[in-house]
């Protein structure tokens, strides 16, 4: 098996510079958020409902602003990531907004070892495979981490995006859409403020979305559904077009934005 240290510790650092600019950009909007604005996405609304009262596991929470959603609709909540500075920063806001929730800093393929008990909901969304060089021990770990009878849900991004190189604003098909060598990129800024002048070196991969289903599948999970939509509500694409639901479209919408899968531990 390869060793992939390296790799996670450039992301880590990365992650750690872009928690200060996230934090201060438009698209994380910390002020409404800490006056009590969601920062869930109706497909996550939609598809886990009322948390109240449920243990729920975030995994890659980034600064823990869903973490913290969750927490006020009444779940007990544990957020996790790679980063040091966002843990540190969603402890802070836990505190500042006066909730309950828990974060634990580590690699989401460790969650394991550093959390023991079960949940009944395990979330994860929005750019989150695509840091993780193979799927079948992040599923493993999922499977582990759950009750009988809890649910996996995640929303992410659609594979085919990744298959596209944005660095230069013209997206250009370059990549396999399940690719297993390690795909490296140097730029600067960030998803959410283009304009900062800070430079993110990421390793990442290509997961198809048979590999997704198998990975949960092999792990034990059922899958309950597979969904597909031509939209994304982020702007994080090169020329997207705002709808009159809040999401963002593509002008020749040829294919899917995001996926959103849920499974259950039936045993």
């Amino acid at each position: 098996m390869k060793d992939h240290t390296n790799y996670f510790e450039v992301n880590k650092a990365t992650w750690n510079q872009k928690v200060a600019v996230h934090s201060q950009s438009e698209m994380y909007k910390m002020g409404a958020f800490k006056a009590g604005e969601s920062s869930l996405m109706p497909y996550e609304l939609k598809a886990l409902g009322d948390v109240s009262g449920k243990s729920l596991l975030h995994l890659q929470c980034h600064f823990g602003q869903d973490t913290l959603s969750w927490s006020r609709m009444g779940a007990q909540c544990v957020g996790v990531d790679l980063s040091d500075e966002g843990i540190e920063l969603a402890q802070q806001l836990n505190e500042e907004l006066q909730l309950d929730a828990e974060f634990v800093c580590c690699n989401v393929l460790d969650t394991s070892q550093h959390i023991s008990k079960t949940f009944d909901i395990i979330f994860t969304s929005y750019g989150v495979i695509g840091w993780l060089p193979d799927l079948k021990p992040w599923a493993k770990m999922i499977a582990e981490r759950l009750k009988v009878g809890g649910v996996f849900y995640i929303v992410e991004f659609h594979p085919i995006l990744w298959m596209f190189d944005y660095i230069n604003g013209e997206p250009k098909m370059t990549y396999h859409y399940s690719q297993d060598e390690v795909i490296y990129e140097e730029y600067e800024g960030t998803y959410a403020d283009n304009a900062s002048k800070m430079v993110s070196k990421e390793y990442g991969w290509n997961h198809g979305l048979s590999e997704v289903i198998n990975a949960l599948i092999e792990a034990g999970l059922q899958i309950d559904y597979l969904n597909e939509y031509d939209e994304s509500p982020y702007d994080v694409f090169p020329d997207l077009i705002k709808q009159d639901n809040g999401m963002y479209r593509m002008k020749n919408q040829l294919f899917p934005m995001i996926f959103e899968i849920k499974a259950t531990k039936t045993k």
